[in-house]
Parts: structure tokens; sequence; C-alpha cells
């Protein structure tokens, strides 16, 4: 767990170098045109940004939450790992499969508590979407909760499943939507509280000619289980990327940071991202 816990300073450090580092030096020699290259990766950053575009990508994000507990002093560390893999259905359709896989690192939180490290529960969505999309884009499909740990300060120790739509919209420079699921348990442990819980992403980005991509979103969970003001937790969550080349390698490197408009009791009062998302475009 300390290598792991020394190594993330190191690959924020990493990010850093790379979205400060000059566009000569990202760009390797024997390739486009610097405007070609420049276009291309405008086109990649906005892909970015539409959730079921046909691109493979694979986001590692790292979330600092800070201001936990009674005492509002401690500290949440969580990992995700997130691959999305586009598959085409036939010529009209797309399946756009992804995935969260998460790591969390949990200080005690309650009275009598120890603090814990491992894998949460895992998230698999699934959206179906036409290829040749309209003026909207759109994506429909399940979702499914897959318990991971038996640590009750980890996971929900529950199978849940339910909808998921996507809608969003690209305009020029700007992307606009909003994403929705819905979980509810269908089996594990009886002895743990049920699963019913909504997720709501709306979401608004712009994307300049230099593939720098500023955004603005709100990452909602209501838990319906819970009680009056404790039901809902919103985030709302300023970010900036830039799509940038490791040798051959097209990646995005992106900063952020969130306060809450809402939150439980003990609950982050805010939240440092920093994200690495590897791209395989075809």
């Amino acid at each position: 767990m300390k290598r792991f816990l020394i190594a993330c300073p190191s690959l924020a450090m990493l990010a850093f170098t790379l979205l400060v580092a000059p566009a000569s030096a990202q760009t390797p020699a024997a390739g486009p045109s610097p405007s070609a290259g420049a276009q291309e990766s405008a086109a990649l950053a906005k892909q970015l940004s539409n959730p079921v575009a046909s691109l493979v990508s694979v986001p590692f994000q790292l979330n600092w939450e800070n201001g936990l507990g009674p005492t509002k002093e401690q500290t949440r560390f969580l990992l995700n790992f997130q691959p999305v893999m586009p598959f085409a259905v036939n010529k009209d359709w797309n399946l756009i499969a992804r995935v969260i896989v998460p790591v969390l690192s949990q200080p005690p939180l309650v009275a009598g508590a120890q603090p814990t490290f491992g894998l949460s529960d895992l998230l698999f969505t699934a959206f179906l979407s036409p290829a040749a999309p309209g003026k909207f884009i759109w994506g429909v499909g399940p979702a499914l909760l897959l318990p991971a740990t038996a640590d009750p300060y980890l996971g929900t120790e529950k199978w849940a499943a339910g909808p998921s739509i996507l809608v969003l919209k690209q305009a020029g420079p700007w992307t606009g939507g909003v994403l929705f699921n819905q979980l509810w348990s269908y089996a594990g442990n009886s002895a743990r509280t049920d699963v019913n819980q909504s997720y709501l992403q709306p979401f608004l980005s712009y994307t300049t000619e230099n593939a720098i991509t500023i955004g603005m979103s709100s990452e909602s969970t209501g838990n319906w289980n819970a009680a009056g003001d404790e039901t809902w937790t919103v985030p709302i969550f300023v970010n900036v990327s830039k799509l940038v080349r490791l040798g051959k390698r097209p990646m995005s490197i992106g900063f952020g940071g969130a306060g809450y408009a809402a939150k439980p009791d003990g609950g982050p009062s805010w939240k440092f991202r920093a994200s690495i998302t590897l791209l395989f475009p075809k």
C-alpha cells in the first residue's frame, strides 16, 4: 500500500509536466504538419467529451476527497480505472461498454472503525447508440453493480441493476448533455441495506483549437434509503484537460476540483482530481 500511495504524487507530477510541456516537445519529428496535427488533436479531444464516441480510451482518475468525518479533517483517496470499449453491432448501431473499477483508501469515518484499503464495487454500463447520430447523440442500456468486497466500509455486498441513459449535443467546440442511471439491488447479503441509488451527471465543455478542453459538470448521487438532507451528494466540478502526445501515443492530461452544493453529514467538503487518459483511435 505504501508503494501505491507514494506512486500517486509521481503520476501527478508526470501529468503536470506533460500538460505544461511545449507543443514542439510533444509532437514527433516524423509526423504530420503542425496544423494537421493540431486539428487531429482537437478532434480527439472533442471525441473525449462524448461518452459514446467510437473511441477506445483507458482513463486513470485520481481523486482526493477532503474534509471528511465528524472532525472534517480526514481525507479519502479514490483511484478509478475506467476503460471504454466501443463495438460495432452492425452498420447502424454501436455498443459502448464502460467499466469503473474503484480502488479506495478509506479513513475511519465513524467511532470504532479502522482505516481500510482495497477494491470497491464495480460498475458496468453498456450503451446502445446509433452509428450515425442525428441532431442529438444518445445512448441507452443497462447498468450493473457487482459486489467486489466483503468489507462494509468499501462496498455494499449487493448485486444491483437498472437503466442508464445518455443524451448530448455537440455544436462547434461545445458539448453539452446529461448522463443518468438508476440502480436497485436484487441479490446479495440480506443483512446489508438494499441499494436504491440514482446518478445524475449534467455536463458542459468547450474544446479549443489547441486541444484544451474546459468543462463544468456535477456527478450527483442520490441515496433514496437515506433520510431528508442526507439523500443527495452534489459536487460541482470545474476541470481543464489537454490532449498531448507521448511519442506517437495520444493521451489526455487533466486537473480539476469540486465544491459541494449538497452532501450528507460527514461527507467531503471539497475534492481535487487528476486524470490520465490513454487513447487508441482507429
